[in-house]
């Protein structure tokens, strides 16, 4: 594939829309204070032709949303013949926003949308962000055993470590834009190109730069200070190595030019997932969006063996 090729993958998978697309209005959304599960936005895509009823379950990554997944979350459905649901995170896409925002509280999330629609026997997907929140889903002693079926973390590790400086970055430039009060997405573009060189992340990132109201500058639907709070948290993890564990299929998935996943962190990722194995793509951290096909044909084959 070409490097034009690539980048226009890339901007698909990423973002539904360019720095340049329209923008869609944002509703008032207040922040929680409480511990208790949120109810997550999410979207649902059925089969063409129905072969399975277990579902398949997307958590995208930090600064993402469930319109990330829009094509791949097709592609599976066609590929599986089963539901596929992609769900925004707690402080992303259209949930709800909370002071709370640590891998216990996202992992409850996931399981009340599971329980509240009676859903079992499922694969569940996540990468960067969701891809912990994934494990702590899975390593959750209250988990009823007949959820969770199978697991795909992709290029994240259970280990504890800093949080990358460009996730730091990113917030001060969307703080940077909404003090701005854009009227544009070109106009947040042109601010945002002084942090992040690259075209696709940036229309990654401006894809939550959204409209309160017609008329009004432009705001960034994700609440930034609570993020910028809780970020130190989210190079934690919640739960020991060797005293929690989750016994099933497990597929980590590596992007080979990516640090995430490296021989250091191996032995943490195999004492939590001791039915686990490793499989390489040659890409970055963005796997699923460098390489939309090979990594739609491994997990689906993942998947397909249970």
């Amino acid at each position: 594939m070409s490097a034009v090729r690539r980048l226009q993958a890339l901007k698909s998978t990423l973002s539904s829309g360019v720095p340049h697309a329209p923008v869609t209005t944002l509703g008032i959304r207040h922040l929680s204070k409480s511990k208790s599960p949120l109810d997550l936005a999410y979207e649902k895509v059925d089969p063409p032709e129905a072969k399975s009823q277990s579902p398949l379950l997307i958590v995208h990554g930090l600064y993402g949303s469930k319109q990330n997944w829009r094509s791949l979350s097709k592609a599976f459905a066609r590929n599986l013949g089963r539901p596929v649901y992609t769900v925004d995170l707690r402080n992303h896409g259209e949930s709800p926003h909370s002071e709370v925002m640590d891998y216990t509280a996202m992992a409850s999330d996931i399981l009340q949308f599971c329980q509240s629609r009676s859903l079992s026997n499922i694969s569940l997907v996540g990468h960067s962000l969701g891809g912990k929140v994934a494990m702590a889903f899975a390593l959750n002693p209250a988990l009823p055993t007949d959820m969770l079926s199978r697991l795909v973390v992709v290029d994240i590790s259970p280990a504890v470590g800093p949080v990358s400086p460009e996730f730091r970055r990113y917030i001060d430039a969307m703080k940077e834009i909404d003090e701005a009060k854009v009227k544009t997405k070109k106009e947040g573009e042109h601010i945002l190109k002084r942090y992040e060189p690259d075209a696709s992340t940036r229309a990654f990132l401006l894809h939550n730069l959204v409209a309160p109201a017609k008329g009004e500058p432009l705001k960034f639907r994700i609440p930034l200070s609570a993020i910028a709070d809780a970020i130190d948290g989210i190079g934690e993890f919640p739960y020991t190595p060797g005293k929690e564990t989750w016994n099933g299929a497990t597929l980590f998935v590596k992007g080979a030019k990516s640090k995430y996943i490296n021989r250091r962190n191996m032995g943490v990722m195999e004492q939590f997932f001791p039915n686990m194995k490793l499989e390489t793509l040659d890409t970055g951290h963005w796997v699923h969006a460098e390489k939309p096909q090979e990594f739609v044909d491994l997990v689906s084959n993942f998947i397909s063996q249970e």
